[in-house]
């Protein structure tokens, strides 16, 4: 564990960039009798890592991807840059942080025409092809073959766009997504180079649309609040100010599908959700009214109120959310099968992610964009037979930042200078080495929905500091040991004037680092 006269060792702190230099200029080449590893990188939309059973949650069962875990090592502490869908991608592609790479939110351009890992791994022989969500405006470059949805995507019937052709595809999107990209891996894929397949999920993103055959998958289960459900957000008042709670922003008929005829219901995101169900063929709708009428009968039937409705809205958004992750398994389990059957899983890296972390309640929260741990925090697992060993487990503190330096590492390419990223590929070989201590985090998207203000900040082993800014100016500290849920603000309490001392540091030095001149 890294301790508070540790994390800021300055003989430490240059040993480590010393690390990261070496990192990037001595990439590990692939042996001359061994041909570079294929690359398939799984990537879903909010899934949290309390979703995945291999994380030890009990909230539901994801044997596929648990096979990863099981085959290859597990990230108990992978962490995002900047916790919103497009920077995210945008930092995995690039290697960079939001401030270098220009797309700091959702709203601002993506410019493609600057490098990113495709191109790189393009350069170097490979062959690369990307399928599903990536939510990047504009033509996708480094990628000889793309099939994206356009924009946030549609769970039923969706439009996807292959190589600039846009058409509609009937189905779910989820069972689409995995098609074309097994399709590709056995149509369209030239078996003489090694590739590169990006493999996006547009689910479990909100509304949570379950797949027909797993509407009612979790409607016998009951589940209870994390204990910070209820939570009054004292001492945090960027928290208090939110539009994001399960209890009182979470649409009735947009989110919990409470889409009755006769229209009593009222939800200001009516017509959205009238407008996601009317995509659905007549055989799609017939599942979903056989599902959902009954819901809505006795929820206007019952009335809930208070506690009683908080409760039930929990449980709808939980069930609906779990069940369309339950597709997104089955597709990771059919892509592991085909490598095996096709004689490709030996040298095939897998690695399964999300664009972020995402709330199931805690803090009385949906969605994500906070750096608190749910959302600031992915799940990750990578497997690659030849070099990880099945079963292992990491605590490292990993990043987003990270994927494009390692995929480079793999393939035996030079790792740029300006990749801000570290390879992960000593941690995942279980090589004992110098790693960072602490991570820098940025989020951007404010004034936009669900009101989180603007913040950045640091996180070590134990401690984080936050700085809320643009339209406050608020600063957090959390002991994560003792306080794992987040639930104290310790920056005013004076028994932590020497571990705030020494957290302000540390996140100056980052700013540096990272060449952050906007905080």
């Amino acid at each position: 564990m890294t301790t508070a006269t540790t994390f800021c060792n300055p003989f430490l702190i240059v040993l480590t960039l010393a690390f990261m230099v070496s990192c990037k200029q001595q990439p590990k080449e692939a042996s001359p009798s061994s041909p570079p590893p294929n690359i398939v990188f799984i990537m879903s939309d909010d899934h949290a890592y309390q979703a995945i059973s291999a994380y030890g949650h009990g909230l539901n069962e994801t044997p596929h991807i648990d096979r990863i875990a099981k085959e290859g090592m597990l990230f108990d502490r992978a962490f995002v840059s900047n916790s919103i869908c497009a920077p995210s991608r945008a930092v995995m592609l690039t290697g960079k942080h939001s401030h270098i790479n220009g797309k700091i939110d959702n709203h601002k351009p993506f410019n493609w025409d600057q490098d990113n890992v495709a191109k790189q791994l393009q350069a170097n022989g490979y062959q690369t092809a990307l399928v599903g969500k990536i939510h990047l405006h504009g033509t996708p470059q480094g990628f000889d073959y793309y099939n994206i949805l356009p924009g946030q995507g549609q769970y039923y019937n969706p439009d996807f766009i292959e190589n600039g052709v846009k058409k509609r595809i009937p189905g779910y999107v989820t069972n689409i997504t995995t098609d074309i990209a097994l399709d590709w891996l056995e149509t369209k894929r030239d078996t003489t180079k090694p590739f590169l397949l990006l493999y996006h999920q547009k689910a479990p993103h909100r509304t949570w649309m379950p797949e027909a055959k797993y509407l009612d998958r979790y409607d016998t289960k009951n589940f209870t609040p994390p204990a910070n459900y209820k939570d009054d957000y004292e001492g945090r008042p960027a928290a208090a100010q939110h539009e994001m709670g399960i209890m009182e922003h979470m649409g009735l008929v947009y989110d919990l599908k409470m889409l009755d005829k006769e229209g009593t219901i009222e939800d200001p995101r009516r017509k959205h959700a009238k407008n996601m169900y009317d995509r659905m063929d007549s055989t799609q709708r017939a599942h979903w009214d056989a599902h959902y009428e009954p819901i809505i009968e006795k929820f206007l039937a019952d009335t809930p109120e208070g506690d009683d409705l908080a409760q039930w809205k929990f449980e709808r958004y939980m069930q609906d959310y779990l069940s369309t992750i339950q597709s997104v398994d089955d597709g990771v389990g059919q892509v592991l099968d085909y490598l095996k059957e096709n004689g490709l899983e030996e040298n095939t890296i897998v690695i399964y992610t999300s664009d972020q972390g995402f709330y199931l309640g805690e803090h009385g929260w949906f969605d994500k964009r906070f750096m608190y741990e749910e959302s600031f925090r992915t799940p990750l697992l990578i497997k690659y037979p030849k070099e990880i060993k099945a079963g292992s487990r990491s605590s490292d503190l990993v990043q987003n930042l990270d994927f494009a330096a390692t995929f480079l590492d793999y393939a035996g390419a030079p790792i740029p200078e300006d990749n801000q990223g570290l390879s992960l590929r000593n941690i995942t070989k279980g090589d004992k080495t110098a790693w960072r201590d602490a991570l820098y985090y940025t989020y951007y998207e404010h004034p936009s929905e669900h009101n989180v203000h603007r913040h950045y900040g640091v996180r070590t082993d134990r401690y984080k500091l936050i700085h809320f800014y643009h339209g406050m100016d608020h600063w957090e500290l959390y002991d994560l040991e003792k306080d794992p849920q987040e639930m104290r603000n310790e920056y005013e309490n004076e028994a932590f004037a020497d571990i705030r001392t020494q957290l302000h540091q540390r996140l100056d030095e980052l700013k540096v680092q990272y060449k952050d001149s906007i905080h």
